[in-house]
């Protein structure tokens, strides 16, 4: 009994199967549609952006690069998949796909052109963070997963990077893990919160799977265990003697310091070091300084103090405003989440597609909201640097160019332009497949953590505020812009 139970729970493991199937049904009935039509091998161009700047901020930090490289390169239709299609069914009972159609699924072999920001770059709304050139059946088989990947784990970068600059120049620990969405929620998560600038994470499998480094305390569960706080502290510092820091918060924070510190001066002798204290409840702020005197009169200025309690960007500055004595800060639940918004608004949108004759035509979705319509073309982001921050970006389409001086107008008022200089710009989306194969490498975590604070120096204060920044001048190459305003004027007639 046990054994078939054990079987039936391994068929249904999430993380024991193909992905393919990681989409929309939609998805699948367009694939099925433009293979029926004849068009499935026609080249077509999909860029990936979001419209809304996340957490009211003025930037974002592109991540989730190298996972979705690791699906592309792991996508094809497994036998099972391809058994579940042939059992969907549409309203009138009939199969929902043919068996030639599956067939064609199941020969699957990835034979597009992407480019994309590196993880750790700085993106703002409506430029590309992702480009997907080729037939059009398998660039729009990457629509959902490459949302999915991407939305995420951007958001949890850029909402990471916003308490680390709150916090700096604290450590940040990213605690969120059992809050997180799900399994894949906290794992992406703890990734993503490295390369906002994290410096660790609770999550032990994070740690196995990234190389980040884990860090723990204990749980008030530990302390409640024994029968007074001082035993439970005794019992701790035995069995971590080094780097050891206690939870003081259980009963009485300043008591329960009070005690950390007897049982840490009883056991110097044998080589134990109180490295911290953590807090978990109460008035941070003026527990914080209360605590640093005790610790510093009884001779332990070194001894950090942790605090965590539903922390965010902005009850950190808060309490660094107040004075407060934290020295790390454990941040979970609103990071992981990104509790006050908890989605990106990516979009994954056709611009271009070929004609009978190869020949490139412009593809733009029109809407009531301006916000919504979309750029035409093969796009590209330019981007100037003048030695010291970035100054503005310019989307450009390829099939147009770039001319010396290149003229942008911004996405948020067209009455607005920036002016850069190729000499002292660069494009920010680099080739990482080619006709399928796999061009780039990834850099490892640790260098995509420190690219994101090298962009991060970049960007003026102003752009960096928390409420009310500055809007970065971003916008669309001048004749980019007039090619957009004359295919709409176009399509509304």
């Amino acid at each position: 009994m046990v054994e078939k139970m054990g079987s039936k729970i391994s068929d249904h493991l999430i993380y024991n199967q193909s992905l393919a199937l990681l989409t929309d049904l939609y998805q699948l009935t367009m694939v099925y549609g433009y293979w029926k039509s004849g068009l499935a091998e026609t080249q077509a161009v999909f860029h990936l952006n979001f419209r809304r700047w996340p957490f009211k901020g003025g930037y974002g930090i592109a991540a989730g690069l190298e996972t979705a490289i690791e699906f592309i390169n792991a996508f094809c239709f497994s036998p099972s998949d391809l058994d579940y299609l042939a059992t969907l069914t549409d309203s009138q009972g009939k199969p929902l796909f043919e068996k030639g159609f599956l067939k064609f699924l199941s020969e699957f072999e990835f034979a597009c052109d992407v480019d994309a920001m590196p993880e750790g770059s700085l993106v703002f709304p409506y430029e590309p963070m992702l480009r997907v050139k080729g037939p059009i059946w398998q660039a729009q088989l990457l629509e959902s997963p490459m949302l999915n990947i991407l939305n995420f784990q951007t958001l949890i970068a850029t909402k990471a990077s916003r308490i680390c600059l709150a916090a700096h120049p604290d450590p940040v620990i990213e605690f969120g893990m059992r809050r997180a969405q799900g399994i894949d929620g906290a794992i992406s998560a703890s990734r993503a919160a490295f390369i906002g600038g994290c410096e660790g994470t609770s999550d032990v499998i994070a740690g196995k799977l990234f190389g980040i480094p884990v860090h723990g305390t204990q749980a008030h569960s530990w302390v409640m265990a024994f029968d007074d706080e001082k035993a439970s502290f005794e019992a701790f510092a035995k069995v971590m003697p080094k780097g050891c820091m206690m939870l003081i918060d259980t009963y009485d924070s300043i008591e329960g310091v009070k005690r950390a510190i007897q049982v840490a001066r009883s056991l110097k002798p044998k080589g134990f070091e109180l490295s911290g204290v953590r807090l978990d409840s109460g008035d941070l702020a003026a527990l914080s300084i209360e605590i640093r005197k005790i610790l510093d009169k009884e001779g332990f200025s070194e001894t950090k103090i942790m605090a965590s309690n539903e922390l965010d960007e902005y009850l950190i500055r808060d309490l660094k405003q107040q004075g407060a004595k934290i020295t790390i800060w454990g941040v979970g639940t609103h990071l992981v989440t990104g509790k006050d918004q908890p989605a990106l608004d990516g979009v994954y949108k056709l611009s271009a597609i070929q004609d009978g004759n190869k020949k490139w035509q412009y593809r733009l979705k029109l809407s009531e909201q301006t916000a919504k319509v979309t750029n035409p073309g093969i796009l590209q982001v330019r981007r100037q640097f003048d030695g010291k921050y970035y100054t503005a970006d310019a989307v450009y389409d390829e099939l147009i160019g770039l001319k010396d001086p290149c003229t942008s107008v911004h996405f948020t008022d067209p009455n607005e332009l920036s002016h850069l200089t190729l000499a002292d710009s660069t494009d920010v989306l680099i080739p990482i497949f080619r006709k399928g194969k796999q061009v780039y490498r990834s850099p490892s975590l640790q260098t995509i953590q420190a690219k994101t604070k090298e962009e991060l120096s970049r960007l003026p204060a102003s752009v960096e505020r928390f409420t009310n920044p500055q809007i970065y001048p971003a916008g669309l190459e001048k004749k980019l812009h007039e090619k957009k305003l004359e295919l709409i004027r176009k399509l509304k007639k």
